[in-house]
């Protein structure tokens, strides 16, 4: 019962505003917001072909390339970072301009210097999703007990366990919650990588049906990118509940208590 109940939460404002999109296009002549029986049709006949392994399969591959690649290098230096004051205070200068910086901006800098292969557009996903991961690790290091750390130490643990056992269980809801922020942000990235320069993909099929003035077609691959973030965000909710089942039950056994 409180599973149908959870369902129907999660499902109950979509099916409204579908049906609200539905009624409100059903006699649409607008040429830029056709009806939606009209996009639906062509996203069956779009995205049910083999255009989905020539273009959204690219795009997911680029996705989770550069969002591993951004997950490795945030969590490795904001451990870094966060464990040596030194290091945080030299480098933070350097990486406030840097973050300052819109990826977008990057974007033809990056295709100048990487070309505009897959490597380019997974350079722009890293260039915008390595940052919440980067400042969340930091901060989930630094907020580690102390009393814990120095018990630690104490007891010689070496450097290995203390990152293994302490640090990183005590920063990983941090961790975790830039991880969503950069799944988010590289889902974007991935779209605006795409529309330059690229020869495949959603977001350069977007384009292309914008520019050939395709519009149903371009709206069901905008109803497409959206399905697509809702399923990430979905199996990222199951990841994160199964690996931080400890520090959830934790939380819920301090509500209870408190």
């Amino acid at each position: 019962m409180k599973f149908v109940k959870r369902v129907l939460l999660a499902l109950g404002l979509p099916i409204v505003l579908v049906a609200l999109w539905w009624v409100t296009s059903a006699n649409s002549f607008n040429y830029y917001f056709p009806p939606l029986s009209k996009t639906l049709d062509w996203f069956g006949k779009l995205w049910f072909s083999a255009r989905f392994a020539d273009d959204v399969v690219p795009s997911l591959v680029r996705l989770l390339a550069g969002f591993a690649l951004s997950a490795v290098i945030g969590v490795a230096l904001g451990v870094a970072l966060g464990l040596t004051d030194a290091l945080r205070r030299g480098a933070e200068p350097v990486l406030e301009f840097v973050r300052a910086i819109p990826p977008t901006v990057l974007v033809p800098v990056i295709a100048l210097v990487a070309g505009i292969g897959d490597g380019a557009k997974i350079l722009v996903i890293v260039s915008g999703c390595v940052w919440p991961v980067l400042l969340n690790t930091v901060e989930g290091v630094r907020a580690a007990d102390e009393v814990m750390v120095d018990t630690a130490r104490s007891f010689r643990f070496t450097w290995v366990a203390r990152l293994r056992h302490l640090v990183l269980p005590a920063a990983s809801p941090q961790i975790a919650a830039g991880l969503r922020q950069s799944l988010s942000i590289g889902l974007i990235l991935m779209v605006i990588g795409e529309m330059f320069a690229a020869t495949d993909g959603l977001g350069f099929s977007i384009v292309q049906f914008q520019r050939t003035f395709a519009i149903p077609q371009m709206w069901s691959g905008i109803i497409l990118l959206g399905l697509i973030g809702f399923v990430l965000s979905a199996l990222f909710s199951l990841i994160e509940k199964r690996a931080l089942g400890w520090y959830l039950g934790l939380r819920e056994a301090q509500k209870r208590n408190g």
